[in-house]
């Protein structure tokens, strides 16, 4: 199962990875239209949804690693291994809390902007650019469960991993 998660994690830093370059390419080519004066109106709409995108992917990866919210002082100061894993399930399960209420109102909001039309290119739908919420969600709600079992598991063990 954690070959899988592990598998998970770099697909989602893949995707945010596409969606930064998509992200870098927009912005430049804003830059040079400007200067070209060629009106290039869905650039603005690309570059921002497409950073959306890479933020929020790389988001729920930093979940994955650990990296995203901690607090590294109280764990630090303590030497009881066993201690340090209550504090670890501790803010998985916050982090668990959040993950659900974004993949929860993430799904809401999808599905209520699913059919609205992006003003600078009318044949695409909104829809698809907020499914970065449901999808960051969904993984970082799988990651924090993951670390949960794990440091459960490490923690009947006498808090080594």
């Amino acid at each position: 199962m954690k070959k899988a998660i592990g598998m998970l994690q770099k697909i989602q830093i893949a995707i945010g990875g596409i969606f930064l370059v998509i992200f870098l390419f927009t912005v430049v080519f804003q830059i040079a239209s400007r200067y070209l004066g060629i009106v290039a109106v869905w650039t603005e709409d690309v570059s921002t949804y497409s950073f959306i995108w890479a933020v929020f992917m790389g988001g729920a990866a930093m979940v994955y690693e650990r990296k995203h919210f901690a607090f590294t002082s109280i764990a630090d100061s303590m030497k009881d291994e066993r201690k340090k894993k209550i504090i670890a399930i501790i803010i998985s399960i916050v982090i668990l809390g959040f993950s659900l209420l974004m993949l929860y109102y993430g799904y809401g909001i999808t599905k209520q902007f699913w059919n609205y039309k992006w003003v600078s290119i009318p044949a695409l739908k909104r829809g698809p650019t907020w499914m970065c919420l449901p999808i960051c969600g969904l993984t970082s709600a799988i990651y924090a469960l993951s670390h949960i079992v794990e440091d459960a598991i490490a923690f009947v063990k006498g808090g080594k991993a």
